[in-house]
């Protein structure tokens, strides 16, 4: 049904299926280009192939969703683009009615994915870009989420590592403008949420948290890389903890981590929301409102 998340189904729907003006084939079924405005109110005007959507068409959904490209035997498939009633676009490719293969996803905050696409859910390598701050995701997802290796870059440094679960975990490295690198590791801990009142229950989540290791210059050229280099490690003689600006920066990223935008089920819509070890969540896409 429409607002479901699927096109109306054209076939097996009974002798009525809406008002058609258009081109018919030997068989009087819809065979060319036509105009169809179908029983859910929903309005396809382009090509046909034996009573079937086929080729270049426009989908118009009641609640305001539409869709422009490819068709095959009823389904999107091959190129196009899907605008949802949020305002949310994607432009890419298609398989069997299902963002599949190469395609760019805008969702209502600006921030946008541009990558690999596999039954729906973001799969493969992929740029997750960040409205707000302009920071950027680069590397692998599976099934919707950041899992392998990736790189979180910002405005004056970077994270190189890897991801599990859309989770940063294990060996990674901060990456400094100024010259310098931070290397440690992200362990999972034990964090309590929840149950600031007697109806909430209280629940036990796993967090990523970042263990610094030592600040070393990239360029031995780099006085300013050097100087906070010798810095930590003078800290580190006075109190043991050594923690210089780069470093509360890190720690301060760590401890706040953002999400990434999720694509939930809306009527009418693709859409995305989870976690991301610096910037804001990711949303998820819509389900299409067809």
């Amino acid at each position: 049904m429409s607002d479901l998340g699927s096109d109306f189904d054209e076939d097996d729907q009974g002798p009525y299926l809406g008002e058609y003006e258009g081109e018919r084939n030997e068989k009087d079924e819809r065979h060319g280009h036509g105009k169809a405005t179908l029983p859910n109110e929903d309005i396809y005007e382009g090509l046909y192939e034996n009573g079937k959507r086929h080729g270049q068409g426009l989908y118009k959904f009641k609640n305001g969703a539409r869709y422009t490209g490819e068709y095959k035997h009823n389904k999107k498939h091959g190129s196009g683009t899907f605008i949802y009633p949020d305002g949310s676009r994607y432009e890419g490719n298609w398989v069997d009615d299902q963002r599949h293969g190469y395609g760019t996803y805008t969702y209502p905050n600006g921030d946008a994915y541009e990558g690999e696409w596999q039954s729906h859910k973001r799969h493969g390598q992929g740029v997750y870009t960040y409205k707000d701050t302009g920071s950027k995701y680069v590397g692998t997802w599976v099934e919707g989420k950041r899992d392998g290796a990736g790189e979180l870059i910002h405005n004056n440094h970077r994270y190189q590592g890897l991801w599990v679960d859309d989770q940063t975990q294990g060996k990674g490295k901060y990456v400094f403008d100024i010259g310098c690198e931070q290397h440690g590791q992200y362990v999972l801990i034990e964090q309590n949420q929840g149950g600031e009142n007697e109806e909430e229950e209280a629940q036990t989540v796993m967090i990523p948290k970042w263990r610094a290791g030592e600040i070393t210059a990239i360029s031995q050229r780099n006085p300013a890389a050097e100087q906070l280099a010798e810095q930590r490690k003078a800290e580190e003689n006075e109190d043991g903890e050594g923690e210089n600006d780069a470093e509360g920066e890190v720690k301060a990223e760590a401890e706040n981590n953002g999400q990434v935008e999720t694509e939930d089920n809306q009527e009418g819509g693709d859409q995305e929301a989870e976690e991301q070890p610096q910037p804001s969540p990711v949303p998820e896409e819509q389900e299409d409102a067809e």
